[in-house]
């Protein structure tokens, strides 16, 4: 079960504001403001607004940490409280955290390296050797908890959030009490940005509102992002009173073959698996929260993948990424919260900024304005860099 959900997105920081967001169509996009984009053919990215961090990480450990472990305890901490958990009341090899990065800490290498380069090894900070590192934020937040069960990190690029809840409930399913799951991503600077451009996706159109818009007829490209969502994973016997977001009923993942083999993309083999994991068909299904690549190529692969699976236009499907670009570890996480939040209030988020659909996406994209309609069964479904792919099947009573 997921009991507690902490946000820090382009959209907002905290579940409610994000939530608000989506629901108004509010988009996180806007100029990069980190460093000076003139000289890159990319100038637009979500990038999260008013984060403080001395606000959320003491000043001793402030130094010791990259922005994207930051954001991660501020969502982590958001999450506890919202699952009204305490660890320091629960056994600390009861407790495990499991994230997902993409980059680790980037704009901390970077700064590192230019110390490097132009002051000399001895400038190198001792830090350095930890900071930048995949797992240094499921080590913060361990540390920060008291949380001595099975630690550990997934780096699947976009579909590592979702592998990170498929992980949670395998640790919870082998007796685990609670999982602190989910990713964030922050690589907004000129060294991770220039990382980015090499996978020949991300859009150079110069217009926020025209940047990032997948399945629809002028698709170039998605738009980066940063943050994501932590989610609380807790076995539902331990719950009591408490309420929770849904469950995790399904989750299933692949990898795609090589390119030119002439075997068919993982995606919707994967979705049938999440599927028949819960124990459900597709016409159970009530919402597909969309990966949404936004390149012409991969949203015909998309779309074609939910139609082989659901039927054409056979279930509402959306991408509020469009609000947040794509958050690389964070995205999964973040649309899962989203996916939540709206089977709690019933209500289907729509799809900002595409307007006319593309030739061959036979899909029921939500557009225009939110839908509302009662919902009980919603699909997440990822695609990473490499070929990476997952799917999560989320249920609530």
């Amino acid at each position: 079960m997921i009991t507690g959900i902490g946000v820090v997105a382009p959209t907002g920081i905290g579940t409610d504001a994000h939530w608000q967001a989506v629901l108004r169509g509010k988009s996180g996009i806007g100029r990069i403001t980190r460093f000076d984009p003139a000289s890159y053919p990319v100038r637009l990215a979500g990038q999260v607004p008013g984060f403080v961090a001395r606000d959320h990480v003491s000043g001793r450990l402030l130094p010791q940490m990259d922005v994207w472990t930051h954001m991660s305890i501020a969502a982590a901490d958001a999450a506890l409280a919202d699952a009204d958990v305490n660890p320091a009341a629960r056994p600390e090899y009861d407790m495990a955290v499991v994230t997902a990065s993409s980059s680790g800490g980037t704009e901390f290498g970077q700064q590192e390296m230019v110390r490097l380069y132009q002051e000399g090894p001895s400038r190198v900070g001792a830090y350095q050797s930890i900071a930048w590192f995949y797992a240094a934020t499921t080590g913060q937040l361990a540390i920060r908890y008291g949380m001595r069960g099975p630690c550990g990190v997934v780096c699947n690029e976009q579909a590592g959030g979702l592998d990170s809840l498929g992980h949670a409930r395998r640790l919870i399913r082998s007796g685990t009490g609670l999982v602190v799951a989910g990713g964030l991503d922050a690589s907004l600077c000129p060294y991770g940005l220039t990382a980015q451009l090499t996978n020949g996706r991300i859009s150079t159109v110069d217009d926020p509102d025209g940047a990032y818009v997948p399945f629809d007829a002028s698709a170039s490209g998605y738009l980066p992002g940063e943050g994501g969502a932590i989610l609380i994973v807790e076995d539902e016997e331990a719950l009591g009173d408490r309420i929770p977001y849904g469950r995790i009923a399904g989750y299933a993942s692949g990898i795609d073959p090589a390119p030119g083999r002439g075997r068919p993309r993982a995606l919707g083999r994967v979705i049938r698996g999440a599927l028949a994991d819960a124990g459900i068909a597709p016409r159970d299904v009530d919402v597909v929260f969309a990966d949404a690549m936004g390149t012409p190529e991969d949203d015909r692969d998309e779309a074609a993948a939910l139609a082989e699976v659901f039927g054409a236009r056979g279930v509402p499907v959306t991408a509020p990424k469009t609000l947040t670009g794509r958050l690389y570890a964070g995205g999964g996480a973040l649309d899962v919260a989203t996916a939540l939040l709206a089977m709690r209030h019933n209500v289907l988020p729509h799809t900002t900024a595409t307007t006319q659909l593309a030739p061959g996406c036979e899909i029921d994209l939500v557009l225009g304005d939110p839908r509302q309609r009662r919902l009980h069964t919603a699909v997440v479904v990822v695609r990473g860099h490499g070929g990476f792919t997952a799917a999560v099947v989320l249920q609530r009573d």
